[in-house]
Parts: structure tokens; sequence; C-alpha cells
């Protein structure tokens, strides 16, 4: 076991993610459990640049494991990209005697970690967290299970009010440049079509599909949509069929509503197993790694293996996605 780490220092960064508090109380416990001190740093790597860091003891993890969002705040600081910002924060780090530092985003976070680690040699350890699931080298991210349950929810409500004025709808969810949301939330809520970067779809093709259901006496319809790079895609879309078949769509940008709220119950787990995990590999003098779950397993990834990279949605899910909504 590795004695020479007595405090360590825990962020969350860029977007927030429902179960970020869940693995900020598991790094502090697991921590106070080994001995081990936890610095809170305050929104991020702005936070880190700035000294902005708090001491954190068991007192201030008192009911945040249900709490969405992230007590220690979150941001994205384009000020890091800078040499002079990482040296300033590698500093603080020093300063306040932090011998390790716990990233919990995505992957421009895991960027910032990696980058400081090698210009520094400051130990770090990333833990992905965004509900968009698309950091590779884990099957699920912190924040995802949340925003797929809370967009189906939406879409459950929403087909009731499509069923009932025999309406087209379409719901955009969001993912940035990835589907994985849109496929999940398509597949459970018995989306009629889905759109998303990774299996895009002609529009005249969506067309078709709509007047097939209606030629077999289907009344409602709901598209699901991946907001992609242009939010409020959803309205070109309805704009596209509204032109091409004379179907007035109703659209739902269901935004931000998909990060908020309470994490569920597999959210609060997994947060929990990889903040856990995390320390123990620090502990154990491991630096410069993504912990992550595949199969059911935890695993470490380098993080120059992980960064960057495109998960992929796996075919078989698109397919059935695409078999299912026939």
């Amino acid at each position: 076991m590795n004695t020479k780490i007595k405090n360590i220092g825990v962020m969350t960064s860029g977007g927030d993610a429902p179960g970020m508090n869940a693995a900020i109380r598991a790094v502090m416990r697991v921590s106070h459990f080994h001995g081990v001190r936890v610095t809170g740093i305050i929104g991020g790597y702005a936070g880190l640049i700035n000294g902005q860091f708090l001491d954190l003891d068991m007192n201030a993890m008192a009911n945040i494991l249900k709490s969405g969002g992230t007590i220690l705040k979150t941001g994205r600081s384009r000020e890091f990209l800078e040499v002079a910002s990482r040296k300033q924060a590698y500093e603080n780090l020093q300063k306040s005697e932090i011998d390790a530092l716990v990233c919990i985003g995505g992957d421009g976070s895991f960027r910032g970690a990696h980058t400081l680690t090698e210009e520094t040699g400051a130990k770090c350890i990333g833990i992905p967290a965004t509900i968009d699931n698309d950091i590779y080298g884990t099957d699920y991210t912190i924040g995802f299970d949340t925003a797929v349950n809370i967009a189906l929810d939406a879409i459950d409500r929403i087909r009731d009010t499509a069923s009932s004025h025999d309406r087209l709808f379409i719901v955009e969810v969001m993912g940035h440049d990835s589907g994985f949301i849109a496929v999940d939330v398509g597949v459970a809520g018995g989306a009629e079509e889905i759109f998303f970067p990774e299996n895009p779809i002609a529009i005249e093709d969506a067309i078709d599909h709509i007047k097939r259901g209606i030629a077999r006496g289907k009344k409602s319809s709901i598209l699901v949509t991946a907001e992609g790079k242009k939010p409020g895609r959803a309205y070109d879309l309805a704009e596209a069929i509204r032109k091409r078949a004379g179907f007035e769509a109703k659209v739902c940008v269901l935004g931000h509503i998909q990060r908020g709220g309470a994490p569920t119950a597999r959210d609060r787990i997994l947060a929990s197993r990889l903040g856990a995990y995390a320390v123990e590999k620090l502990i154990e003098g491991v630096s410069d790694i993504m912990v992550g779950l595949q199969a059911e397993k935890l695993v470490t990834h380098k993080l120059a293996s992980v960064i960057g990279k495109k998960k992929q949605i796996p075919n078989e899910l698109i397919k059935l996605a695409q078999i299912l909504s026939a």
C-alpha cells in the first residue's frame, strides 16, 4: 500500500450529471476509511487555478447521495488550456499538500487531467460522468441511466397526448454528438423512428415509415431525435416533414431537464463503485488512468487510450431499434 497518499483532491468538471455527488461521497468515505484526507476543489479546473479548495469531512457528505448536480460546482475552463494556468494549478495542489486528484467528468476533463500529469507529474485518476454515455472504455457513465429514465418518463406522458389528439410528435433528447440517449429512449419508449448521428436516416424514409403506419390504422406517432451539434434540431425535422409530406409535427425539446433531479439507484451504485475504486487505485500508486465498468467488472484504462475515442452504439441495439419501430 502506498503510504505517500495523505490528501486526495476531488473535483467535478464539465457538464453536471446526476450521481456526481454519490461519487464525491464515495471518494470521501473510502478515503476516510483508509485514513486519507479529502480536499474538494470548487468549480472544476477554474477552482484548481484559483485555489478554491475546501476541506471535506464526513458531515459534508450527509444526504448528498440522493441529490442531483454537484456540491462542488462545475464548469469548463478555457484558461486551463494555457501552460501558465496549468502550472499555477499544480502549484496550488502543492501548497495545499494535495498528493493526488480525482477528476469526475467527461472527455475534456480527462484531457486536462492527462495533460496535467504529463507536464507536472501530478497523480490523477478520472471517473466518467456524463449523461451522454460517450466515454470510451466503460459500458456506462455516471448520469446516463438517470437521463434516460427522465426522458422516458416525458415520452410516456407525451404518448398519452399524442394518442388523445392523433398527433405526430418529435421529441429531442440531449446527447451532444452521441445517440446513446436517443437509442435507449427510443427503444424503451416505442418510438416510430429514431434520429441519431451514428445511423443517419433520410427524411424520405422517415416519412414513408409514418405513411405505412397510417395505412395500417396508426393514428399517432412519436419520433425521437438526438440534439446533435445543433440543439433545436427537432424543429428542422418538423419543418422538413411538413414541407415534403404535409404532416404537422408537434415538437418537444427536453433539454436540461435530463441533467437534473435525483439519480437513479443504478447511477448511485455505479458512482459509488467508481469513486471507491478510484481511491483504492490511487492508494496503490496508480495514476493517469480512468476507472470504468465493463461487463459488470471494474476496469482501468490509461487516460491517453480513451481520450478522443468514439464509443460505438452496439450494432445489435441499432438493428433492434429498427425492427421494433417497423
